[in-house]
């Protein structure tokens, strides 16, 4: 039976020789790839042609729309449904409404920044088609590893492996999809 090829990967030693490795890949025309590292390395994101995160723009959302509801319902329930007269007070000022406003505000923005979050990573993911790999699990403890998906579209197993290799990857291997994934699972009981 003919296995499937998952990714080809690669292990560095050096974040700089990452980096390098990376830019080239990026360059190369590669857009399904990947790096794993042990810590967090400054400009691969870059080097990898990673856009900037939309995440902001998800948490201003959030705190507006966490806004807007505190006023609206401080409006409602003060000023139109549920009318009461106050030491002569109006019915909704915006100065008594500020305490509640800041704390809708910051609670909504949270939700949305934590949904948010997780949607944009995909998470929950409970199993990685890497998490077998060798090298795949030596990446958070002491290398630097590079994984190039076979669903790119310029992906070929030869050229692939040719070009981390060139890049100074060592360790270059074609990581297989499981035969039967099923059997690795425990019965219940």
């Amino acid at each position: 039976m003919d296995r499937k090829p998952i990714a080809t990967v690669a292990e560095f030693h050096d974040p700089n020789t990452l980096v390098a490795a990376a830019s080239t890949i990026h360059q190369r025309g590669y857009t399904k790839f990947d790096c794993y590292t042990p810590y967090p390395v400054h400009g691969l994101d870059r080097a990898m042609g990673v856009r900037r995160t939309i995440l902001p723009y998800i948490s201003f959302i959030g705190g507006l729309s966490g806004l807007a509801s505190a006023l609206l319902l401080q409006w409602w329930t003060g000023g139109y449904d549920y009318r009461l007269n106050i030491g002569g007070k109006p019915f909704f000022a915006i100065q008594f409404s500020v305490p509640v406003d800041f704390e809708l505000t910051v609670l909504i923005c949270a939700f949305f920044t934590l949904f948010g979050l997780l949607h944009l990573c995909r998470l929950p993911t409970w199993w990685h088609p890497l998490q077998d790999d060798p090298s795949f699990r030596r990446a958070t403890d002491d290398t630097f590893v590079v994984a190039i998906f076979s669903d790119d579209p310029r992906y070929t197993s030869a050229d692939t492996q040719e070009l981390l290799r060139s890049v100074g990857g060592a360790n270059v291997h074609v990581h297989y999809a499981r035969q039967n994934p099923v059997e690795d699972v425990a019965p219940i009981g």
